[in-house]
């Protein structure tokens, strides 16, 4: 296994037990606002501390694409955490983390990456895949509405953070460093997320159960973040980026065992399809 794909596996840990988080705190009845403002306050003066530590927090303009990156991120992590409070993290998850479709299509297209038949093909097992999990709701969930609500929202996630990883991607390739490019990143997420809250509700005092669950998604982020990037370094974004959204996987079956939520065929063949998809652009 050469460092690129160990340290995309690595992402694809922590990105699916953050995930799980995301789903814990929605079912706590914690709102996206403050969870991302709270999330903020962590993520930002860590990195930041972590990067003047490690000398890794090189000033140049090609770290503005990590900020760039920090809008999209919003909009993906605020939608994703909405999405989870009437929709199921284990199929919510995965459609979630089908973003990479996303990122390897604009790295195909704007970064000159190779467009191969195997990449073609994962590209459109993911597609059907997400076709599949779009109709393996949960037969209880409360209402349509509900649900068609929350999967315009996890779909908005999707191409708003399959985006920003295409622009951190750009940075990488400017000769950003990867720590440049998530404390650019968090240094304008923090202040948006902020600025969202108190516009909604004219002032910024999360509720005091949402620091565990933020706290602890925050540095399970950070991580991931650390190591996607890192791979993205060395490697084809179209490659690694959709072994590092596997995550789903991980998400699912937590959601699976722990929150005891339905499996059906339908559910079944579209993580088997996604888990083809990824398989064959990994390989490719």
């Amino acid at each position: 296994m050469t460092p690129e794909i160990a340290y995309a596996v690595a992402a694809m840990v922590f990105y699916g037990l953050g995930d799980f988080i995301y789903k814990r705190a929605a079912a706590a009845g914690i709102r996206a606002d403050h969870f991302l403002v709270v999330q903020a306050w962590i993520f930002c003066p860590l990195i930041i501390l972590y990067a003047l530590v490690t000398h890794t927090l090189v000033l140049k303009p090609a770290g503005l694409w990590g900020s760039l990156a920090g809008v999209f991120v919003f909009i993906g992590f605020y939608n994703f955490i909405r999405s989870l409070a009437t929709g199921s993290v284990s199929t919510n998850a995965a459609i979630f983390r089908l973003n990479f479709v996303v990122t390897a299509v604009l790295a195909i297209g704007f970064l000159g990456e190779p467009l191969t038949v195997s990449k073609v093909a994962g590209l459109v097992l993911a597609l059907f895949a997400t076709w599949l999990l779009l109709g393996a709701h949960d037969p209880n969930a409360p209402a349509r509405d509900a649900a068609r609500r929350s999967l315009i929202l996890v779909l908005l996630a999707t191409l708003a953070f399959g985006a920003a990883t295409f622009f951190h991607t750009v940075g990488l390739r400017q000769g950003a460093s990867p720590e440049t490019l998530v404390a650019g990143q968090a240094v304008l997420f923090m202040p948006l997320a902020m600025v969202f809250l108190y516009l909604v509700e004219g002032k910024i005092r999360p509720a005091p159960a949402t620091w565990p669950y933020a706290a602890t998604a925050a540095v399970l982020l950070l991580i991931a973040f650390l190591f996607l990037l890192s791979a993205l370094t060395h490697g084809q974004a179209s490659v690694l980026v959709p072994i590092a959204q596997m995550g789903f996987v991980v998400t699912a079956t937590f959601g699976i065992v722990f929150l005891k939520e339905p499996f059906n065929l339908r559910k079944a063949a579209g993580l088997v399809a996604a888990l083809a998809a990824l398989a064959v652009l990994a390989a490719s």
